[in-house]
């Protein structure tokens, strides 16, 4: 057989397609016509996209412009024998590489066991036997038996069926079942109308079927989805392209200034060549913030550690802070923002209106007439409907091993059963006789049942048909002429809702009867019950999840697949939207791209909407320089989720497609989770801006101090291989423990930044060159006042290492808060920070009174009198900069 991608299978005749794919429904294909297929069309499994290897991985943690400069650093060091300060250099790049390295590992490794996209087996005839096979061995041609329960392993045209009913929302984001049958469509029918197909990935929900393989692996629809998803580009991360901005802006300044401050030096100072070499060194690597890349890595480590605890896991670590940044989140509606669990909410009689309370499959909740409570033994009509929804239903709903109620069936019936179990009704068995099963051609199933009181048809089905099936409707004086224009008027009522509609009927019937036929239930002697609006309820956590967005300046938009009324009626209650505004997807196929950019600035909700659509709508809204999040579950979220800035995807309703494409996974399948990933985003951007805030001035006192002495003529204060020390025991630690800062207060309240807002204002360029100055300016004048007081060259570098670490460590605190006192509420609330604080001064024990630590660095053990000159400077920097931050303060509020 040829290649079959391009055949439409769902249009043709069981017939055409059992001569076009040479198979033979009864006995299938043999083993080694199965084999041949194998080899042709390959494996049933979507093409994975090529997986980083270990040695890729790690390499990708040394791609930044300062590690770049820092590597070339080690190289000129150990070029000229300095080896020491060659190793310094190579363990802060190492430490950064691996940090970064095990947490990609480990996101990596907490999804792999997500990635199966396929069924694991599949009940396939060969040969005129059944087996079970691996459902990847499947091949074109294959016969396959799919029951309730499972999951179809490929895309089949189905050859026979009785009352098969598959769940699509996966594939198309409709939540309720779609009834099979064997008959041919349309050719250009939708993926949502091919009746005649069974999707790959899709689940059996009811009856069973019998289908022939027709696509496989990368050429089924969801294949289809899956290199689409290969199409997108990937987006960067705003923090990632500033930082590489940053970095690159920086190392072009640092090795600017270097080389004047050399020629300098040679040429007007008289310092020797290779000593100013070593100087030159010294002064590059005390400027490059050689920990800055292990701070951004560890920062954004701690953060994904707290939003695995709050049901978030990372897939990509820098999509932890673009979550703090979006402007608009795209939700689908099916088991994202609702609860994929249909509720009968509605109840409409000949005379009354009842609601119904609970939601999902749990059989809890009252019916209530107004606000007084009421059941079957109060009103004779709504007992005779709620008995019909009870017998007329071939669903199930049970508790599963970890005591929570589960639908086996379709969730319409579902919903039914529901219904009947809260008003007492469970027990009520009465045996059935036959049945007419529901068929989306006469739309309405039938039962015959004995009871106590007779024998009787019930009917459930769609209201329109119904009424034409029905002469009277049942009221509480008896049955009287059925009003099909009050039908008509309740039926608009329930629907503007937002709720879907299903319509109750009965008739008696002679007591000898045990079968029925389509004519015994189409005859016009239905007696009309009324109608049930069933709805899927939205997640009460979506619903104040949704208001959290509101507040904190982020746009929350619906993507759906249902109908604009209902999508409306949804949107409302969940507080997307005004019930009033919405675009169907006819709507969106006929909008130009600019049209688009217009739309999506004006409307929150979108019905009928296919996965062009949401991919369309995510690019218009980056069009409008939005940052994008787009949450789903389905395998048409996945293009959508993989173009958005970060994709959201739903950990156990989610499908692996959209899983894989994602940079998010919600474990808890809950959008609550998303504001607190949102939380967590902000807050690891505020702590790594503390961080540069940290970083910057320290490495800029630590510069100033070698170019002050250069443009003086001076012997070095600090020499390059202890600048080095102090970048890794303190820039790296210190900022690290800034990383564990908890969320502050008005991290909610705050309008997403902007994305052209820089990485450093005004008020950032300003502190750190003030602190640059003030620390630098304190460790210089500390060493040249230790050496006018007679001591030794070796003592006088030692305390002045311990001022500069000293300055840093008082520092820290004031960066704590950066525009607020440091010394306000919560001071104590970070104790990782005096946990660094402690380890600091052992390492700096170990720096001054350790001998080999003497010889490696050129330090000597101080007297403990003289530790009072460190600590002296580090006071005076906390007090001058909370000083400086009152000052600001004063002048914004005056601008202000």
């Amino acid at each position: 057989m040829e290649k079959n991608n391009d055949q439409n299978w769902h249009s043709i005749s069981v017939d055409d397609v059992i001569k076009k794919i040479k198979t033979d429904p009864d006995k299938g294909i043999d083993a080694d016509e199965a084999k041949k297929r194998l080899e042709k069309f390959g494996r049933n499994e979507i093409p994975k996209g090529k997986k980083r290897s270990t040695l890729q991985r790690l390499l990708a943690q040394f791609r930044n412009t300062l590690i770049y400069v820092l590597l070339v650093a080690a190289v000129i060091t150990a070029l000229i024998e300095h080896w020491i300060d060659m190793w310094v250099i190579l363990a802060v790049v190492v430490i950064n590489a691996v940090i970064g390295f095990i947490q990609e590992g480990r996101a990596e490794k907490a999804l792999e066991d997500l990635q199966e996209m396929l069924s694991l087996e599949a009940t396939v005839i060969r040969k005129g036997e059944k087996s079970t096979i691996d459902a990847e061995e499947l091949v074109p041609g294959d016969v396959v038996m799919m029951k309730s329960g499972d999951k179809i392993p490929a895309d089949v045209r189905l050859i026979k069926s009785k009352n098969f009913s598959v769940e699509e929302s996966a594939l198309t984001g409709e939540s309720e079942a779609v009834e099979k049958s064997t008959d041919p469509v349309e050719e250009d029918a939708v993926i949502g109308d091919q009746t005649s197909m069974g999707f790959s990935s899709t689940m059996v929900t009811y009856g069973s079927a019998r289908g022939i393989v027709v696509k496989t692996g990368g050429e089924t629809e969801i294949g289809k989805i899956n290199k689409m998803m290969s199409e997108v580009e990937e987006l960067t991360t705003p923090l990632l392209k500033k930082i590489e901005e940053f970095s690159k802006w920086l190392s072009v300044v640092i090795l600017a200034i270097a080389a004047f401050f050399f020629a300098f030096g040679y040429f007007v100072q008289d310092y020797d060549l290779y000593e100013m070499f070593l100087i030159v060194i010294g002064l590059v690597v005390a400027a490059i913030p050689s920990g800055l890349p292990a701070i951004i890595t560890i920062a954004l480590a701690v953060a994904v550690r707290k939003m695995a605890r709050r049901n978030a896991i990372i897939r990509r670590l820098p999509s932890v802070e673009t979550l703090g940044a979006v402007n608009v989140i795209f939700s689908d509606k099916t088991g994202t923002l609702t609860r994929n669990e249909m509720t009968a909410k509605t109840i409409m009689t000949a005379d009354k209106e009842y609601t119904v309370e609970g939601t999902g499959y749990v059989p809890e909740g009252k019916i209530l007439e107004g606000e007084n409570e009421t059941g079957p033994d109060d009103d004779k009509v709504l007992k005779r409907l709620l008995q019909a929804a009870r017998v007329c239903n071939n669903s199930e709903i049970g508790k599963d091993d970890e005591g929570n109620w589960q639908l086996s069936g379709t969730p319409t019936e579902g919903a039914l059963l529901t219904l009947s179990y809260k008003a007492g009704l469970k027990d009520f068995k009465p045996e059935r006789l036959d049945t007419v099963p529901f068929d989306s051609e006469h739309k309405y199933m039938a039962t015959l049942n004995k009871t106590d009181e007779g024998t009787y048809i019930f009917v459930t089905g769609a209201p329109e048909r119904l009424l034409e099936m029905s002469s009277k409707q049942y009221t509480p004086y008896g049955e009287k002429d059925i009003d099909t224009e009050y039908w008509e008027k309740k039926m608009e009522e329930v629907a503007a809702r937002g709720q879907r509609l299903l319509s109750v009927a009965f008739h008696e019937v002679d007591d000898n009867m045990t079968e029925i036929e389509k004519d015994d239930v189409e005859n016009k002697k239905n007696i009309f019950l009324g109608i049930v609006g069933i709805i899927d309820p939205p997640r009460q956590e979506a619903i104040d999840s949704v208001r959290e967005c509101m507040e904190a300046g982020i746009m929350t938009k619906m993507i759906t697949g249902d109908h604009v009324i209902t999508a409306k009626a949804i949107g409302k209650e969940i507080g997307i939207g005004d019930g009033e505004k919405a675009l169907s997807g006819k709507e969106l196929e006929e909008m130009s791209d600019e049209e688009m950019r217009e739309a999506v600035g004006e409307y929150d909700v979108y019905a009928r909407a296919s996965p062009e659509h949401k991919l369309r709508l995510v690019k218009a809204s980056q069009e409008k320089d939005w940052l994008c999040a787009m949450t789903g579950d389905g395998v048409n979220d996945a293009p959508a989720l993989k173009k958005a800035n970060i994709g959201i995807a739903m950990g156990i309703k989610g499908t692996e497609v959209s899983k894989d494409a994602s940079e998010m996974v919600l474990a808890d399948d809950n959008f609550a989770s998303i504001v607190n990933a949102v939380e967590e985003g902000r807050t690891v951007f505020d702590n790594i801006r503390k961080a540069l805030l940290f970083v910057l001035p320290t490495n800029g006192a630590e510069s100033l101090v070698l170019m002050a002495a250069i443009f003086l003529g001076m012997v070095m204060p600090v020499t390059p291989v202890q600048i080095l020390w102090v970048n890794m025991v303190t820039a790296v630690t210190l900022a690290m423990a800034i990383a564990f800062e908890p969320m502050e207060e008005d991290v909610m309240k705050r309008s997403p930044r902007k994305q052209d807002e820089p990485l450093l204002n005004k008020m950032f360029i300003w502190r750190i060159v003030f602190v640059s100055f003030l620390v630098g300016g304190a460790t210089f004048f500390t060493f040249e006042y230790i050496r006018d007081l007679g001591r030794e060259m070796n003592e006088a570098r030692t305390i002045a290492v311990n001022t500069l670490v000293a300055g840093q460590m008082f520092y820290l605190l004031n960066c704590r808060k950066i525009k607020t006192p440091a010394l306000s509420k919560g001071f104590f609330n970070n104790r990782t920070i005096f946990i660094a604080f402690g380890v600091l001064i052992l390492f700096q024990l170990f720096f001054v009174y350790v001998p080999f630590m003497n010889d490696a660095f050129d330090t000597a053990p101080i007297e403990a009198p003289l530790w009072l000159y460190p600590l002296a400077a580090g006071i005076i920097v906390f007090f001058v900069v909370e000083f400086e931050k009152y000052i600001a303060a004063k002048i914004r509020g005056k601008r202000a």
